[in-house]
């Protein structure tokens, strides 16, 4: 009885798909923080210029969608 327990057992795979999304999250993740730790803060401003200009097209939007 034991041994077809663990039989069944290794030869189970649900949840293996939750395990890779989980690691590929964590590989992401960590190249993500290499990528900001090598671009030593011009990348911050560059991403806060693009999120600027995103929110002055809403706004623009915004004030032409209320009149």
């Amino acid at each position: 009885m034991t041994k077809e327990f663990l039989n069944s057992f290794i030869a189970d795979e649900s949840g293996q798909g939750i395990t890779e999304y989980g690691a590929i999250l964590a590989f992401v993740a960590l190249l993500v923080a290499v990528v900001f730790s090598f671009a030593q803060g011009s990348l911050t401003s560059a991403i806060s210029q693009a999120f600027s200009n995103v929110v002055n097209q809403l706004n623009k939007l915004n004030s032409y969608t209320s009149t």
